[in-house]
C-alpha cells in the first residue's frame, strides 16, 4: 500500500490500537510523541504499547496509554495465535518480520515502515518509507507512521511520568545520602554503552568539569548515573569526588533513576539512553553529541532548557572522531549558562 499522509477517510474509527516498538532506552522514548499523536487523533481509543522487556518500564503511567507490556521478536513468533483480531489498528516501528507478522495476526490494519520482504509489505495497510540515515530527526521519523493515517503531531517533546510514590522515594533517597539540601544537585552520565563508545567524553574532562563546578559552587553534589558496564569510570569519578558525590550507577532501576533525575538542578551527560530519559523530564540539561549522531537528529525537541554541545566537526566526521575535541571550556560555559538561566530558590544563584 502507499504511504499517503493525508487524512484517511476510509479508516474506520479504531477503538483498540496496538503500538509496537522494540528498541533501546533512547529509541523507546523517542516514539512517545508518535503514540501521543495517535492518542490525540483518536482520544476514545484504548492504546496498548508493547516494548522490549527491559525497556517497557519507562513507558508506564503515560496518561495517553491504556496498557503497556513486553514483547520481543522471539516471543512474538508464539503470540497472537488464537482466532480473532482484538485490535482495529496497529503500528510497528521495527524491521523485524516476527513483530510485523504478529501485528498482522492481531490487528485488522497494520501501519509499518516498508520492510525488506515485499510479500509482507503487500499485507500492510500502509507501508511507510523510512528516511535515509541521519537526514531526519528521530522523532520526526517516528511521526511518519501516525501521519500515514492522518494523525498529526501533538507536540514533539518526549513523554515520561514519575509517579507520586516514586517522587517520595527519590526524596527519601536524597535524604538518606545527605544530599537533599545540597545545591546545585547535578546528575552525571559519563559513558554510553560499549558499542557506541565513540560517544564517550574523556574521564579527565569530566573530572576537570566537576572541579570547576565545585570551585564555583562549593555545596554542589553529584549523582553519578549509569549501568554496570560503566563501573570502572563511574567508580573512579566517585572516588575522586568523595563526599561530594553519590554513586548510583548499577544500583538503580530505570524508574528509580528517572525519579532522581527529576530532582536534579542540572544534568550533564553524553548521548545515551539515560540522556533521552532526562530529556523527557523537561529539566535543565547539558548533552554532549558526537558528530556521527548529532543533536539535530537525536536531541530532545520542544525542550525548554536543553543546552546541546555538538562535536566541532558536526556532521562531517566518522565514529573515529575523538570526543575529546569537545573542550571542557565549551561544556563549562553551557553549565554556567544553564545554572544561571534556570536558577530557582533551591538552586545556586
Amino acid at each position: 500500500m502507499s504511504s499517503s499522509g493525508a487524512t484517511d477517510s476510509a479508516l474506520p474509527e479504531p477503538r483498540d490500537i496496538l503500538y509496537i516498538n522494540v528498541s533501546r532506552i533512547g529509541d523507546t522514548l523517542l516514539v512517545t510523541p508518535a503514540v501521543r499523536a495517535v492518542a490525540a487523533r483518536w482520544p476514545q481509543a484504548r492504546i496498548t504499547l508493547l516494548a522490549h522487556p527491559k525497556r517497557e518500564e519507562v513507558l508506564r503511567h503515560l496518561p495517553f496509554v491504556h496498557r503497556t507490556g513486553p514483547i520481543s521478536k522471539q516471543r512474538a513468533r508464539f503470540m497472537g495465535r488464537l482466532p480473532g483480531k482484538p485490535y482495529d489498528l496497529a503500528f510497528v516501528c521495527n524491521f523485524d518480520a516476527p513483530l510485523v507478522e504478529y501485528a498482522l495476526r492481531v490487528a485488522r490494519r497494520v501501519v509499518a515502515f516498508r520492510q525488506p520482504d515485499e510479500t509482507l509489505n503487500r499485507r500492510l495497510y500502509r507501508a511507510v518509507e523510512h528516511p535515509a540515515l541521519q537526514t531526519t530527526h528521530a522523532v520526526d521519523i517516528q511521526l511518519l507512521l501516525p501521519a500515514a493515517v492522518g494523525a498529526l503531531p501533538a507536540g514533539k517533546a518526549l513523554s515520561y511520568c514519575v509517579t507520586a510514590d516514586e517522587d517520595q522515594w527519590a526524596l527519601h533517597f536524597l535524604d538518606q545520602h545527605r544530599a537533599g539540601d545540597l545545591h546545585p544537585l547535578i546528575g552525571l552520565q559519563v559513558a554510553s554503552f560499549p558499542t557506541k563508545a565513540y560517544r564517550d567524553w574523556p574521564p579527565a574532562h569530566f573530572s576537570e568539569l566537576c572541579r570547576r563546578i565545585r570551585r564555583r559552587w562549593p555545596q554542589a553534589h553529584f549523582l553519578i548515573f549509569g549501568g554496570e558496564l560503566e563501573q570502572e569510570r563511574t567508580e573512579a569519578l566517585a572516588a575522586e569526588l568523595g563526599a561530594a558525590a553519590t554513586l548510583c550507577a548499577g544500583k538503580l532501576t530505570l524508574r528509580e533513576t528517572a525519579a532522581l533525575m527529576n530532582h536534579v538542578d542540572l544534568y550533564v551527560g553524553v548521548d545515551t539512553g539515560p540522556t533521552h530519559l532526562m530529556g523527557a523530564l523537561q529539566r535543565p540539561m547539558v548533552a554532549l553529541y558526537h558528530g556521527y549522531s548529532p543533536s539535530r537528529v537525536l536531541a530532545p525537541l520542544d525542550h525548554p532548557c536543553l543546552y546541546a554541545v555538538d562535536h566541532p566537526l558536526a556532521d562531517r566526521c566518522t565514529p573515529e572522531a575523538d570526543m575529546a575535541e569537545i573542550t571542557v571550556d565549551r561544556v563549562w560555559a553551557a553549565v554556567q549558562q544553564a545554572l544561571t538561566e534556570h536558577a530557582t530558590e533551591t538552586r545556586a544563584p
